[in-house]
């Protein structure tokens, strides 16, 4: 194993900057940077010369004896003065040592090699690198302390013993399944059943907090979709007339709202006529709906009943609603259901109400017990939720090899989350993701 070298602080000038090495040369070649040997679990004072001897900067060495370290491996890590100039000179002076400039993610990565920590927990690192408000980090947090992937490996734990019931029961297929313990089984799969819903909620939920809610602004002409963005973003990022077709194209902008990150789009007008320019902006509108965590209809407070239903064949597939009758301070809306808010964009009556709703859609009452996930996480997780429901269908028909195969594809699915089953091409897309200090 080749001994890594990176500055593990972030890009930039600061007061400390830090060079972290592991593998199985890092104390080697730290001692000989720093002219003595160092101590395990001691933090001592030293100064670094390069080849020549020449002083490059002092500092504090740390060093940490294998397995009881990040990366499960020996690690040293120097802690200097944050010129980016002296690190680079450290860095360089360790690469003359034979160490080798670390890729990025590639110390969390040899820490998930060497049972550190799984990959959702590695994944986690990245996150809380990464959170811009408080509510992602403790999420993030909790991650890396393990409450997302003990609840995936309870799961799984669940589905293998399933499985081998079930396979149990295929060698005696002579016998009733109700001798074989049928109810038993039946009740166990309905049982892992409400325990994935309930897993993927919190998944889908923890995705949100990771990467804010993807809302997209939908309409017909002239409802008020680019003044509620502008509304919305404090700012006049879209162009308002009331020339019907003036958004042509998909306008986004990163809003914050109680701490919580989304993502709106503002779309074409939904019309039946239009210039060729015009329903190709529809059309975009209706890909990004596809994949839209919630939409946001405008509605005309003259007519929004007719609205919605014009719209509401266009939003089927999307996973949440939103309701805007806008232009209250020109109309009396009324029937106002609990999926609605009433506003007016051009006053801001009703944007506070708005705003709190869409706080709370996008995970901002998340609870003590949220945890950072991922779109792939939350795939995986819904891939088995597809592989454990075909499998109460299989034993319910008596197809009991058709289960048992579904209960280890589910298994399987669940072993990507925590890397316990994962494909080596997988896993270097995701570290590759990561800052090279990590």
């Amino acid at each position: 194993m080749i001994t890594i070298v990176a500055v593990a602080s972030a890009p930039g000038q600061g007061g400390v900057g830090i060079v972290r090495l592991s593998g199985p040369r890092a104390h080697d070649i730290a001692a000989r940077l720093c002219g003595k040997a160092l101590v395990p679990r001691k933090a001592q004072r030293v100064d670094v010369r390069d080849a020549t001897g020449e002083l490059i900067d002092d500092g504090i060495a740390l060093r940490f004896v294998a397995p009881a370290s990040f990366t499960g491996e020996d690690v040293v890590e120097l802690q200097l003065h944050g010129s980016p100039v002296l690190l680079e000179q450290v860095v360089q002076a360790a690469v003359q040592l034979r160490a080798r400039r670390a890729r990025p993610g590639e110390f969390s990565e040899r820490a998930f090699h060497n049972g550190k920590l799984d990959l959702a927990q590695a994944e986690a690192i990245a996150d809380l690198i990464a959170a811009r408000d408080v509510q992602a980090a403790r999420a993030a947090r909790r991650s890396l302390d393990g409450a997302f992937s003990t609840r995936v490996d309870a799961l799984a734990a669940r589905l293998l013993h399933l499985r081998v019931h079930m396979e149990a029961a295929i060698d005696f297929a002579d016998e009733p399944i109700e001798t074989l313990g049928g109810d038993a089984l039946r009740d166990g799969i309905a049982v892992a059943m409400r325990e994935l819903d309930a897993l993927l909620a919190a998944a889908e939920q923890g995705r949100r907090l990771r990467d804010g809610l993807h809302a997209v602004l939908v309409g017909l002409p002239n409802a008020g979709k680019s003044s509620l963005l502008n509304a919305l973003a404090g700012s006049e990022r879209a162009i308002v007339t009331d020339v019907p077709g003036t958004t042509r194209d998909l306008l986004h902008e990163t809003i914050r709202v109680d701490g919580v990150e989304l993502t709106l789009v503002d779309t074409a007008g939904q019309r039946d006529d239009g210039d060729a320019i015009e329903r190709e902006g529809m059309r975009r509108a209706r890909a990004e709906l596809e994949r839209a965590d919630l939409a946001i209809a405008v509605l005309d407070g003259r007519d929004g009943d007719a609205q919605r239903e014009r719209l509401r064949p266009l939003l089927a597939g999307v996973p949440q609603v939103l309701w805007i009758h806008n232009k209250s301070d020109l109309y009396v809306v009324t029937n106002v259901g609990d999926d609605s808010i009433v506003v007016s964009a051009r006053t801001g009556d009703g944007l506070t109400t708005l705003r709190d709703r869409l706080a709370r859609m996008a995970g901002q009452q998340a609870g003590e017990g949220a945890f950072s996930a991922r779109a792939r996480h939350v795939e995986a997780l819904q891939r088995a939720r597809e592989h454990l429901s075909a499998a109460g269908s299989a034993f319910d028909h008596g197809r009991l090899e058709l289960a048992a195969e579904d209960l280890r594809l589910g298994h399987d699915a669940l072993g990507e989350i925590t890397g316990r089953l994962l494909a080596d091409a997988l896993l270097g897309h995701i570290f590759a993701s990561f800052c090279i200090g990590k």
